[in-house]
């Protein structure tokens, strides 16, 4: 990149981050200190700025970067992650939005533990929580590295680390000071940056095949040197039997893994009532499937603009379709229009990951707070001193993320995020489902359904592909693939369900009826709810 792109983008990145860090200082003058005001900004929110917080949560560095350079590299294939994101949020409103809110606090923890042992169940879910959190986060760390390094022209180790640690930094000063009220406006700030940029990209790809989709299509298709494949099944996921249950994998993680992602679901607990918290995921949904929809003509017009093979040789898992898109939009390289889109788009991209580490992180201090910390001590913690572990949680996630985040930062960020998904939907789902709607269920159940679904999906990751066995591993020379899928929901989310069944049927201890009963009335009701 030129010298005026690096400035002109570095700047805005500076003005963003700005933005952002007043509005962090600002709110931490304004806050009390307690637990409901850091961990639920005092539920305040309506659900229109629930709603635009909830999309600008969701809409990460994996949809903006990951997807887009996805379907530029495989075409149909790649448009499989932008229907499984927006498909998953079904579930979401239909089965856990209003139920959630009704029946938790703070955490995912909150729900589950109404009518068990409050103890196991808290460690098992809070630790389930902190881990999908953390894989999460890693996908936003390296798209950070990514970006940075193109827009400063090099993709030396030199210039992704210090991006890495200093999106690490800028995320615990968020969390830590400001709490769920500073990450919320940060987060309706960055949502409607990014819808701005996705429309205004959209535009200018369309004005270029002058509207006609089609065109773009067969462009796209005729520049990937696959024909008409390009628009086919199967050019990444159809190769053989191994390939096609690959994508069975990942688009059940996909469908399930969004209801059981921690940053979701404490985003029901910012708004006053249930009826408020389904009503912000309709505003979610228009938003985010509206930009998913983007995202199909940003992969394909990269594909056809930019082509597959400048996209692969600027970043080999695509991490970059979109800002080389904006720069050849813009008029090139050495245009005055290119230099401003491309830093334009740089930069609503950095707003996208610095927003959403802020409320994973969140999530994730809550989880290690309120969860393990409040788990592990003998008496109940005071909240200002939950709070206070929250703010030092926040830091430990922080250096683990900038880790990991280093570590595999030669990985597609959607993929990465599949992972995230499909540890949600192993752990996370199973448990939330059977303690809402199993009346048998009890605190056996519940601990093995975490683990159950946890273990294997780390396991299976562990001994797949993505870690060892091949030249795009983690660890090209070694050689502990042993499962051959990519992704592990096809096998662990079936186990996560049948494990808390299992719990459930062997375990000595009678169901709590009485519980269920009352449960079922709080979550279809809302009476009794906080």
């Amino acid at each position: 990149m030129t010298g005026n792109h690096q400035t002109l983008a570095l700047l805005l990145f500076s003005v963003f981050v700005a933005i952002t860090l007043g509005i962090t200082t600002w709110v931490s003058r304004h806050r009390h200190g307690s637990a409901e005001e850091f961990y639920a900004g005092g539920r305040l929110f309506s659900p229109m700025e629930n709603g635009f917080a909830i999309a600008g949560d969701y809409m990460s560095a994996a949809s903006f970067l990951g997807i887009s350079g996805l379907i530029a590299l495989f075409g149909y294939d790649g448009l499989l992650y932008s229907v499984g994101f927006l498909v998953a949020w079904l579930v979401v409103l239909f089965l856990v939005a209003e139920l959630v809110r009704n029946c938790g606090r703070f955490t995912l923890a909150d729900v589950v533990v109404s009518r068990m042992g409050e103890r196991p169940v808290r460690i098992a879910a809070g630790t389930s929580s902190v881990t999908v959190s953390v894989l999460y986060l890693v996908a936003q760390m390296v798209g950070a590295g990514s970006l940075v390094a193109l827009l400063l022209g090099g993709t030396g180790g030199a210039v992704r680390t210090w991006t890495v640690v200093g999106v690490g930094a800028l995320m615990v000063v968020y969390v830590s000071f400001g709490g769920m009220r500073a990450t919320t406006w940060i987060q309706i700030v960055k949502a409607v940056l990014l819808m701005g940029g996705a429309v205004a990209l959209t535009v200018l790809v369309l004005l270029r095949f002058q509207g006609d989709f089609d065109q773009l299509l067969r462009t796209a298709a005729q520049r990937s040197g696959h024909g008409t494949s390009f628009l086919a099944p199967g050019l990444r996921y159809g190769g053989d039997w191994t390939a096609r249950l690959d994508f069975i994998s990942l688009g059940l993680a996909l469908v399930l893994g969004t209801a059981g992602l921690p940053h979701i679901l404490s985003r029901f607990y910012t708004v006053p009532t249930a009826r408020a918290a389904r009503r912000s995921v309709v505003w979610a949904i228009g938003l985010i499937g509206g930009f998913y929809l983007m995202t199909i003509v940003l992969g394909f017009g990269a594909a056809a603009i930019v082509g597959p093979d400048a996209v692969r040789g600027s970043n080999a898992a695509g991490n970059t379709a979109v800002p080389l898109l904006a720069l050849d939009l813009g008029g090139g390289a050495a245009s005055t229009g290119g230099t401003v889109l491309f830093a334009v788009v740089a930069a609503i991209a950095f707003a996208t990951i610095l927003a959403v580490v802020a409320g994973i992180t969140l999530a994730s201090s809550a989880s290690v707070a309120h969860d393990l910390y409040a788990s592990l001590r003998r008496r109940r913690a005071k909240p200002r001193s939950e709070v206070a572990v929250a703010r030092t949680a926040a830091v430990g996630t922080g250096v683990v993320a900038i880790a990991l985040g280093l570590l595999a930062r030669d990985l597609n960020v959607a993929f990465l995020v599949g992972l995230a998904f499909a540890v949600a939907a192993s752990a996370n789902l199973p448990v939330l489902l059977y303690s809402l709607f199993w009346r048998n269920f009890t605190t056996r159940g519940a601990v093995w359904s975490v683990y159950g679904g946890l273990l294997p999906a780390l396991v299976l990751v562990v001994l797949s592909p993505v870690v060892t066995g091949s030249p795009d591993s983690l660890f090209p020379g070694a050689d502990l693939q042993y499962f051959p899928l990519e992704n592990p929901g096809l096998v662990s989310i079936p186990l996560g369900f049948l494990a808390g069944w299992l719990g459930t049927v062997t375990s000595a201890e009678p169901p709590d009826e009485a519980g269920h009963a009352e449960t079922e009335v709080r979550a279809l009701t809302g009476a009794g709810a906080v």
